[in-house]
């Protein structure tokens, strides 16, 4: 909520970090979650089942846990964002960009004046302490971490001038829209998905941009850090628990045989 976003300065001191999604929006499970050592929890929005009220009280939860959270919001538009940080969302994550345009747009949305044109309500906000930090509304811009998702074809080129966007910190390359877009649905090592998803790869580093994903696609951790890849998000709750439920279903009905 308030201090520091530890996770934004762990990924400019150069690390590489490995987060979990959070689609159930439940908070036992953003705890169990944090407990079990993955310390950075993506609180899903858009293809989750919280919906955004949910998913925002959902960062209590893994904070208390000791966990940092990012918010990943169901749309771009200015009053999603501003609410969202209103109520403490410090790292936030914005699907589907499509142009630097939009990119401007959403950091616009987020940054106050003269950076921006986030409405302002500082003293009565949870991000602020509810007014406790006095200094919230000149020092947001600083903890604020922004992800623009680039997961179409037609944004290829364009992310070098989001690359230039005060306010966008990372560039979050989500593989399976960006297949789709080129017409290769859940084929996401078809050669020329590949090659645009180089070709975005090539470009934020050359700018300074950050670089997110999914961790997938053949392509292992290591793989994708060596690729310049600075926040990896991989499992989720419904997958750990579906898989789980499978093999303990499957096991018993081996030895039940």
């Amino acid at each position: 909520m308030t201090g520091k976003n530890t996770l934004k300065a762990r990924l400019k001191a150069g690390e590489t970090v490995a987060a979990a999604w959070l689609e159930l929006g439940s908070p036992e499970v953003a705890e169990l979650l944090v407990h079990a050592g993955w310390d950075v929890i993506v609180i899903d929005c858009e293809h989750g089942a919280a919906g955004l009220e949910e998913g925002l009280g959902l960062i209590r939860a893994v904070e208390a846990a000791g966990g940092q959270a990012v918010v990943r919001v169901p749309d771009p538009s200015e009053a999603t964002l501003k609410r969202a940080l209103d109520r403490g969302a410090r790292s936030i994550m914005v699907p589907m960009v499509t142009s630097a345009a939009m990119a401007r747009d959403i950091a616009s949305f987020c940054l106050y004046s003269p950076r921006g044109r986030r409405g302002y309500a500082a003293p009565i906000v949870r991000a602020s302490a509810y007014g406790s930090v006095t200094t919230y509304a000149k020092d947001a811009h600083e903890e604020l971490l922004l992800m623009a998702q680039i997961e179409h074809i037609d944004t290829v080129k364009d992310v070098a001038e989001i690359a230039g966007i005060e306010g966008i910190d990372m560039a979050f390359v989500g593989p399976n829209d960006f297949a789709a877009s080129m017409g290769h649905i859940e084929n996401l090592t078809e050669p020329s998905v590949r090659a645009k998803i180089l070709e975005v790869e090539a470009t934020a580093r050359d700018k300074g941009l950050m670089l997110g994903t999914i961790e997938g696609a053949g392509r292992s951790y290591a793989d994708l850090r060596d690729a310049g890849y600075n926040f990896i998000v991989g499992p989720n709750d419904i997958s750990l628990l579906a898989g789980a439920a499978r093999k303990a279903r499957k096991d018993a009905t081996e030895l039940l045989a």
